[in-house]
C-alpha cells in the first residue's frame, strides 16, 4: 500500500504546473513552522530553477500570513536532496519538496513528499490494520 502510494508521488513534480504551486505551498508552510527571519532551504538538484522561480511568491505570502517585515531564504547551491526514485526502486530518494533550516542547523521542518507520506501513514496505521485485519485494533 505505501509502495503504491511512493510510485504515484514520484509522479507529482512531472506536472510542472501543479508540483510549482505545491512547491510554493510546502515553502511557505515550513517557513510558518520555523518562524525564523533566515533560513536554509535544500531541494533537489533538478527542482532548483523551480525553486528560485517560486521564491519570491513564497516568501511574501509568508511575511503576509506570519505578520512579519522580511525573511531570508538561502536556497543551498552545494548540498542537494536525493533525486526522484529510479526505476528499480533502489537507492535513497526523494519524490520532491523542500527541507528548510534554521541559520544554526538546529531547527530543520522536513516538508518532502515522502516526509509527509510517512506522517499519513503513521497516523493511519491503525485504521489500515483494522481494515486488513479486523477487530478494534487494541
Amino acid at each position: 500500500m505505501k509502495n503504491a502510494a511512493e510510485q504515484q508521488l514520484a509522479t507529482i513534480s512531472e506536472s510542472h504546473h501543479e508540483y510549482r504551486v505545491l512547491l510554493k505551498e510546502l515553502i511557505v508552510q515550513a517557513l510558518l513552522r520555523l518562524k525564523e527571519s533566515s533560513v536554509l532551504l535544500r531541494c533537489r538538484e533538478s527542482d532548483v530553477d523551480l525553486v528560485f522561480n517560486v521564491l519570491d511568491d513564497a516568501k511574501n505570502e509568508y511575511i503576509e500570513k506570519a505578520g512579519v517585515e522580511h525573511v531570508q531564504i538561502h536556497v543551498d547551491n552545494h548540498k542537494f536532496l536525493p533525486p526522484g526514485p529510479d526505476s528499480e526502486g533502489h537507492g535513497q530518494f526523494c519524490s520532491g519538496g523542500v527541507v528548510l533550516a534554521s541559520k544554526d542547523g538546529r531547527i530543520v521542518c522536513e516538508n518532502t513528499l515522502d516526509a509527509r507520506l510517512g506522517v499519513v501513514f503513521k497516523q493511519k496505521l491503525p485504521e489500515i490494520r483494522r481494515r486488513l485485519f479486523g477487530g478494534s485494533g487494541a
